[in-house]
């Protein structure tokens, strides 16, 4: 069994190992993405930008330094050769962000085309920046968004259903008995928000739930 294995074994042993070799800009993409750790957005890309000369092909980086605030890095590259090249430049987070193609007013509704999407630095980028189009779209502007520039969470909300002052068709279900009633609301309310209310029968103060255009539920 040895015997003819033995010359199999010989072949292996001869045959040089594949190299694996990639563009340099992969790899140093990889090591930016280990050094900005959570820090970077999982679905941010990373630009290579390169201020010097650079490689075709690089099996590995064997050193890597940059600067997380400005981007700027050097790394030595070694070719499939063994040879040892160093590599400068900068490295742009970005970001795919929607935007408002034209300046929307407190009051308008957001429709389809009313937003683009653009490639922004991630460090223009804020905790409460909207980054998902559909968490947009559709919402109602609560303080003016400017053309081309990101969007806070806390400058859209949910269109209101209902403006103060309306009259509202007030319904109560307790699950055995269905009751409704005409009403005036008292504050705006978008759909499943609290707001008060007043009963024009009874002229009863109440608390209530915005469940449509004109229409509240009581639920205490």
């Amino acid at each position: 069994m040895l015997r003819r294995l033995f010359p199999l074994i010989c072949a292996l042993a001869l045959t040089p190992l594949a190299v694996f070799a990639e563009a340099p800009e992969v790899l140093i993409e990889e090591q930016a993405r280990q050094s900005w750790g959570n820090d970077l957005p999982p679905d941010a890309r990373v630009h290579v930008r390169f201020t010097g000369g650079t490689i075709e092909e690089a099996e590995m980086i064997s050193a890597f330094w940059m600067d997380r605030d400005t981007g700027q890095f050097l790394a030595n590259a070694v070719t499939p050769e063994g040879i040892t090249h160093r590599l400068q430049g900068r490295l742009l987070a970005m970001l795919e962000l929607p935007v408002p193609t034209r300046r929307l007013m407190p009051g308008e509704l957001v429709g389809a085309g009313d937003v683009k999407t653009v490639e922004l630095p991630v460090k223009r980028v804020g905790a409460y920046t909207i980054t998902d189009p559909g968490k947009l779209e559709g919402m109602q502007v609560r303080r003016m968004l400017a053309a081309g520039r990101p969007v806070m969470t806390q400058s859209v909300m949910e269109p209101l259903v209902i403006d103060r002052g309306d009259k509202v068709n007030i319904l109560y279900d307790d699950g055995r008995l269905v009751v409704t009633a005409p009403g005036r609301a008292l504050d705006d309310a978008h759909r499943g928000q609290e707001l008060r209310i007043v009963n024009l029968v009874s002229n009863a103060p109440l608390v209530a739930v915005a469940r449509g255009e004109g229409l509240v539920e009581v639920i205490r």
